[in-house]
């Protein structure tokens, strides 16, 4: 059984990355096809890999300005020749399902999200764009959505990240999607003895993970704040960050661990697709006080391991902070770390390794496999 498994980018180690590691750790002989990818970014389990890419890599600048080629991708993705391959699996979060395959052969979509930039973040992406790039955007993104829509149809089975995400692709492809949380090991993450009293900010420093809402409600409230993450918004948060908050571009993994471990509360401004972070913050014993929108929902149990704000004002997480400190003492460390397993490696393996058995193009291989042997895959 020849697995190929298209990921839309390898320009740095995020989620999508990290699941993309699972999936490879359960086909060992998958290849991966991908239109750019910056080696030197990868984790070494997927550095040893098999890597194609599209005819997107040989354009000038393309592992810093992938993004700019976005109407190219179709053609990139179309032009790949996955003949020899029997069972497909698409990582989608930028263009990556609208490969063609053999009509016999088994193709799924793990899907982080439909591009949010032609879909529910468009106006959003557009307005802090430059006058060339909206231009651009208004030309190509009714010709990109006619595409994204029309190559969900190529694809046998998808599975969204969480039911929000499911949601989104029913509305923008019109498919019903199961669901696989992404895998989170709680070995990989501890309790500490000690909680310091300042809260912890993790993420990208971009527009719609709302860092500057956590900024401008901690700046009111005069509670400490550890922001930790860096992009465009970086400069500007540093300008207004008062004297209770501080900003951290990049910790190590075992720094990352620590914060999460000894943070008095992690805060959540994102609406996320699933949102990886909260899940490894109850894994470390500490709970989250996020906005009660997207794949928070799933993670966060209300009244147990956190709490949610209800909207994306300052005034809302004024009021949640001020919650969360009422409730606080009653927060139990042991139902953090029993709400995180349940987002565990071998679920999401067993959720995926059944999920693509059930499908009536299931590879022989996989059909008639010893349970054993597929147990052993899974774990």
């Amino acid at each position: 059984m020849r697995v190929a498994i298209v990921h839309y980018w390898l320009v740095q180690m995020r989620g999508g990355e990290r699941v993309l590691e699972h999936l490879c750790e359960m086909f060992p002989q998958a290849e991966i096809f991908t239109h750019v990818v910056d080696r030197d970014k990868l984790s070494p389990l997927l550095k040893q890999r098999v890597i194609h890419e599209t005819f997107i890599a040989r354009l000038p600048f393309a592992k810093k300005h992938y993004q700019k080629y976005l109407p190219l991708m179709p053609l990139a993705l179309e032009a790949l020749d996955l003949t020899d391959y029997d069972l497909v699996i698409s990582c989608e979060a930028g263009p990556a399902k609208g490969v063609i395959t053999r009509p016999d052969a088994l193709h799924i979509t793990y899907c982080h999200s439909p591009m949010r930039y032609i879909w529910d973040q468009y106006h959003q992406y557009a307005a802090q764009s430059g006058r060339a790039a909206r231009l651009v955007m208004a030309i190509f993104a009714p010709i990109l959505r006619l595409w994204d829509t029309t190559s969900a149809t190529r694809t046998d089975g998808i599975l969204a990240n969480s039911a929000y995400v499911a949601q989104r692709v029913a509305k923008a492809w019109g498919r019903q999607a199961g669901v696989a949380h992404p895998p989170i090991d709680p070995a990989l993450f501890k309790p500490a003895d000690e909680i310091s009293d300042e809260y912890l900010w993790v993420g990208q420093l971009i527009p719609y993970k709302l860092p500057e809402l956590a900024l401008e409600a901690f700046n009111r409230t005069g509670k400490k704040l550890h922001i930790v993450g860096t992009g465009a918004l970086l400069d500007r948060l540093r300008s207004l960050a008062g004297p209770n908050v501080r900003i951290t571009e990049r910790l190590s993994f075992d720094e990352l661990r620590r914060a999460y471990a000894t943070c008095r509360g992690l805060v959540f401004t994102a609406e996320e697709d699933f949102g990886m972070v909260p899940v490894e913050v109850m894994a470390s014993g500490r709970p989250v006080l996020a906005l009660g929108r997207g794949g928070a929902l799933e993670t966060v149990v209300d009244g147990q391991t956190g709490l949610f704000f209800d909207d994306k004002s300052v005034d809302s997480l004024v009021d949640g902070i001020a919650r969360f400190e009422a409730w606080l003492p009653t927060f139990r460390p042991e139902a953090a770390l029993e709400r995180a397993r349940d987002f565990t490696p071998e679920q999401f393996r067993a959720t995926v390794m059944d999920f693509i058995r059930s499908q009536p193009k299931a590879p022989k291989a996989l059909r008639e496999a010893p349970a054993k042997t597929l147990a052993e895959a899974a774990e």
